[in-house]
C-alpha cells in the first residue's frame, strides 16, 4: 500500500502524487540495470538522431573554462587545442555549444530527480582530507578525460556501440584507474 505520509507545506496533489506507486517507482525506487541501460540507450540514439553527434561531456566542461578566461581577458582561442583539434570552439558560445545545453540538461535533471525524490541533503564535509582528495580527482579527472579525448561517456559509452578501437581500449584502464584510485583514497585520504 502506498504511504500515505503528508510531507508539511505540501498541498493535496502533491501529497497524492508523491504517494502514488507510480512516482514511486519512476522517480523514488532504483531502477533496474536493464531498465537503465534501456533509456540510456534509447536517450543516445534520439541524441545521435537529433545533433549528429554522440554524447559527451567533458568537451563542454574544456570550452566553459575558456569561455570564462576569455570573460577574465584570455585569449583561449589562439590555443593549438582549439585552433586545430576542437575548431568549432571559434563559432561556439554558451548557448550554442549542444553539449553545453545537455550537460546543463544532465545537471539539473539530476538536481529535479534528486528533489522530486524527497533526497537531496547538504552533507557536512567531515575533514580537510575530503575537500583536497575531492579537488585532486577532479583535476585527475579533468586532466585525464582531455588526454583520452573524452571521460567514461565519450570514450566509452557512446564510443563501443559505434564499434570504434578506442572505446575497446579505454575500457580496461579505465577499471584500472578507478581500482588504484579507490585504493588511493582508501589509504592516503579515509
Amino acid at each position: 500500500m502506498a504511504d500515505q505520509t503528508v510531507k508539511p507545506g505540501a498541498g493535496p496533489f502533491l501529497t497524492a502524487l508523491r504517494s502514488s506507486d507510480t512516482y514511486k517507482a519512476l522517480l523514488v525506487n532504483p531502477w533496474t540495470y536493464v531498465t537503465g541501460a534501456v533509456v540510456l540507450a534509447l536517450l543516445n540514439a534520439a541524441l545521435l538522431s537529433s545533433t549528429g553527434k554522440a554524447w559527451g561531456v567533458t568537451t563542454s566542461f574544456a570550452y566553459w573554462g575558456a569561455w570564462v578566461w576569455q570573460a577574465v581577458g584570455g585569449d583561449p582561442k589562439s590555443w593549438l587545442y582549439f585552433n586545430e583539434i576542437k575548431p568549432a570552439f571559434q563559432k561556439l558560445t554558451f548557448f550554442t555549444d549542444a553539449g553545453t545545453i545537455i550537460d546543463l540538461g544532465v545537471i539539473i535533471g539530476a538536481l529535479l530527480a534528486t528533489l522530486l525524490a524527497g533526497q537531496f541533503k547538504v552533507k557536512a564535509v567531515k575533514s580537510n582530507r575530503q575537500i583536497v582528495a575531492a579537488i585532486l580527482g577532479g583535476l585527475l579527472m579533468g586532466f585525464g578525460a582531455r588526454l583520452a579525448f573524452g571521460c567514461n561517456i565519450g570514450s566509452l559509452f557512446s564510443a563501443i556501440p559505434s564499434m570504434s578501437l578506442h572505446g575497446w581500449i579505454f575500457m580496461p584502464f579505465m577499471f584500472v584507474g578507478a581500482f588504484v584510485g579507490s585504493k588511493m583514497l582508501v589509504k592516503y585520504f579515509m
